[in-house]
């Protein structure tokens, strides 16, 4: 699948971003990380479910994660694109 070329105030690497926001990724991982939020809302639902099912790693790996998606620019959904901040 091909996308048109970003704007020039798109993601850093100049690829397409994604209509979905790693602020609100963040905060739900964050918040309700233990089921997974931040990344059924990103669409890896791979990780969603490992998350569910482990309960975001005892909430270790959902805050680690939930922080990562706030503070890193290149986290993308699961089509690849880059989140928008």
């Amino acid at each position: 699948m091909t996308y048109p070329p970003a704007p020039a105030a798109g993601s850093p690497a100049g690829a397409p971003e994604s209509p979905k926001s790693k602020v609100v990724a963040g905060i739900l991982q964050i918040l309700l990380g233990g089921v997974g939020a931040g990344r059924w809302y990103t669409g890896h639902y791979g990780m969603a479910v490992a998350q569910l099912l482990t309960c975001g790693g005892l909430g270790i790996w959902s805050l680690i994660d939930g922080i990562l998606f706030l503070v890193k620019e290149d986290r993308t959904d699961s089509d690849g694109l880059v989140l928008k901040k």
